[in-house]
């Protein structure tokens, strides 16, 4: 991405439970936590910035970036506080967003409860039109009937409204029309397009996407903007950038327009920031788990690469199912989360087991040791009880924890006359099998195998418990970055700008005609470079053109690579051999005979990054004499065991620790288990490494 010769970069990642904000400057990095606030986000992240120029000694003039990632747009997407809005659709088709796909989350379950749509009935009018698959116009638009909906959505107060027809993305000309004329009828009104934000084939993922887009506009919208007005007050003049759920970067402006996209913004930064690590360590199988207050995100990292999926779901009725939520047709960074934060709650259900999440005590109340009037028994109250966390140095010693709240809200929890030391274990055990179950189910899926990766751990809580899901991973290799506690901020700083769209457009490859592909993908294209050149300047972008193809009859697609220029007749043999390799890959086997054919292309942009350079292995220099000892549980053997304590800050390449051990710094700690021991590499990363495997995979 674009750098500013001796200017400081800023990279701030609003969570659920935390802000995180990262200042960078001539290879300096200065890192800050503060508990997010809920009723102004924007306040957390400036005070950070504040703190952060103070601590380095720079003035605003100094900072020539700022990028920003958050969780509103999610945040109410699942707490439904977005905007009062309105559909407009195809008469016939009001009740798509009811209907779905008329799949069951759980087939077994009777009185299953499917997610409520974001836009309630009555709220969802049908209109007189009709465009055919193929773009032809069959019913023209009946622009009373949108005048007579403005009306009723300016009696009901909507304040956005999704307009939706089907077909729109083989022709958009009446979504176009419908918008131009409510803009008219309705000042003021956010207005989203199905045929620009998610102009795709099946209606209802592009219907919800469509209507959560509309949802959450009036609210990002609002808060981009005046998050921009502030920092111009405070004479702020670099660029401010968003962080995509993609990977990318992009402007407020664009942001603004698609904030469905901004979803899952904080785990991509995290995906970028271990991508990154793997192209410096020439890691090629890596499984990134981040752990932050409130989830856990595992995403698997190939040749440099994080996965990326072209949907997600959000708001799930139960939470970690998958099909009990809100689908969004956008692209991704592919993981798979769950609760299992250091702010889950553990609990003892009917049957008077213990269980861990999904649900976060957050930052208002927090868990019960943050002394803030929680006090319900969380993961890091567990961890604080366990002798993992020094109370007086967490978050930099910025939160001091309450370790008697912490032995209360445990000793409530108490079903089988248990101390809290041992209830603090089984909350820890919980909550590492949850990671390590989940992490074995997406290697399942996707055809990995997990004990041959490297763990990248990053996250407040996360190198708190990865040498024990390793353990249970059969994993041999850890690493611990730098500034791993604000892992996802740093990560924003990595990201390219860039931007990519897709749209549908059906071509069996035994027709293939290439010229309206060839038409459509040139303005897919001029669109995304359009975009980019936003926010960057220099170096020519790098565009990659894609296809989802299928053989005919199936459900899903598979993506194949297109050649980034004009197309002809041939390139459908092309695209076959090419479709025939990704799908063989991907299932060990073709069907010979089978047509295949095309249903939806994407292009992305991307500006240039310099590249990372491989180090060398660090040998091993010297052993590294502990600061103190603590007594810690080891929840392998179940015992309390001496763990040197060890400051990060003093440590230099090549320095070795032997496990137990406790690396203390100012975000997080990282736990050295008796099984492992530790070593800094060039980088100053820590490098966990199996005892009994020492050596061997370096």
């Amino acid at each position: 991405m674009t750098r500013v010769a001796g200017k400081a970069r800023i990279g701030a990642d609003i969570g659920g439970t935390f802000t995180d904000v990262v200042l960078e400057v001539e290879g300096r990095r200065e890192s800050i936590k503060i508990l997010t606030t809920y009723d102004a986000p924007e306040r957390a992240l400036l005070e950070g910035i504040e703190t952060l120029l103070a601590r380095a000694g720079l003035q605003i003039a100094d900072v020539g970036l700022i990028v920003h990632g958050t969780t509103l747009a999610t945040n109410a997407l699942i707490e439904r506080k977005g905007a009062k809005t309105a559909l407009l659709t195809t008469a016939g088709f009001r009740d798509v967003l009811e209907l779905a796909s008329e799949s069951r989350f759980d087939q077994y379950d009777l009185t299953m409860q499917a997610p409520t749509p974001l836009v309630p009935r009555p709220l969802r009018i049908g209109i007189p039109e009709r465009i055919a698959a193929d773009g032809a116009l069959l019913v023209p638009l009946d622009r009373d009937a949108i005048c007579a909906a403005a009306r009723l959505f300016e009696q009901e107060r909507v304040t956005s409204v999704a307009i939706a027809f089907l077909h729109s993305y083989a022709n958009p000309a009446h979504e176009r029309e419908a918008a131009q004329l409510l803009a008219e009828l309705m000042p003021g009104v956010s207005i989203s397009q199905s045929s620009e934000v998610s102009p795709e084939i099946r209606e209802y993922e592009r219907f919800s996407t469509t209507v959560a887009n509309a949802y959450v506009q009036p609210l990002v919208a609002r808060y981009l903007r005046r998050l921009e007005e502030k920092l111009a007050t405070l004479g702020f003049t670099c660029p401010l950038l968003l962080m995509l759920s993609s990977g990318g970067l992009t402007t407020v402006e664009t942001a603004a327009r698609f904030p469905v996209r901004l979803v899952e913004s904080g785990p991509a930064g995290g995906a970028i920031f271990a991508a990154s690590v793997a192209a410096e360590h020439g890691i090629e199988q890596m499984l990134a788990l981040d752990v932050g207050g409130t989830t856990a995100k595992i995403c698997f990292i190939n040749d440099a690469r994080p996965q990326i999926s072209q949907m997600f779901e959000v708001a799930r009725v139960h939470r970690f199912r998958k099909g009990s939520g809100l689908p969004l047709r956008i692209p991704v960074v592919e993981m798979v989360e769950i609760g299992a934060g250091g702010g889950s709650i553990a609990q003892i259900d009917s049957a008077r087991r213990l269980s861990v999440g999904p649900h976060s005590a957050g930052s208002e109340p927090g868990p019960a040791c943050y002394g803030r009037g929680g006090t319900a028994p969380t993961v890091t109250d567990a961890d604080l009880v366990l002798g993992r966390i020094d109370p007086t140095a967490f978050a930099g010693g910025t939160i001091l924890l309450d370790i008697d709240a912490a032995t209360d809200a445990l000793k409530h929890l108490d079903a089988w006359d248990a101390s809290a030391a041992q209830l603090a274990l089984g909350v820890s055990e919980m909550v590492d099998e949850a990671m390590a179950s989940a992490t074995r189910v997406h290697a399942m899926e996707n055809g990995a195998d997990a004990a041959a990766r490297t763990l990248f751990a990053f996250g407040g809580a996360a190198p708190l418990h990865a040498a024990r899901i390793a353990e249970k991973l059969g994993i041999a290799r850890i690493v611990i970055p730098r500034s791993a506690g604000v892992g996802s901020a740093v990560g924003f700083l990595r990201a390219p700008i860039a931007y990519e769209l897709s749209r549908s457009l059906h071509q069996r490859l035994t027709q293939f005609d290439p010229a309206p592909v060839n038409a459509m993908l040139e303005q897919m294209a001029a669109e995304a470079h359009e975009i980019v050149a936003r926010a960057h300047t220099g170096a020519p972008c790098i565009e990659r053109r894609t296809a989802f193809a299928r053989y005919c009859g199936q459900g899903f697609e598979v993506a194949i690579d297109v050649p980034s220029r004009a197309l002809t007749a041939d390139d459908a043999d092309v695209l076959a051999e090419t479709f025939a390799l990704a799908y063989r890959a991907l299932y060990g086997a073709t069907a010979d005979g089978l047509a295949v054919e095309v249903l939806t292309w994407r292009v992305s942009v991307t500006a240039p990054s310099a590249p990372y350079e491989r180090i060398a292995t660090t040998p091993r220099t010297r052993t590294v004499k502990p600061g103190g000892y603590r007594r810690v549980m080891d929840p392998a053997s179940g015992e309390a065991m001496d763990f040197a304590i060890v400051g990060r800050e003093g440590l230099e390449a090549g320095d070795h620790i032997a496990g137990p051990a406790l690396i203390v710094e100012k975000e997080t700690t990282t736990v050295v288990s008796p099984s492992f021991d530790a070593m800094i590499d060039a980088h100053h990363y820590i490098v966990l490494t199996r005892r009994e495997q020492t050596g061997a995979r370096q």
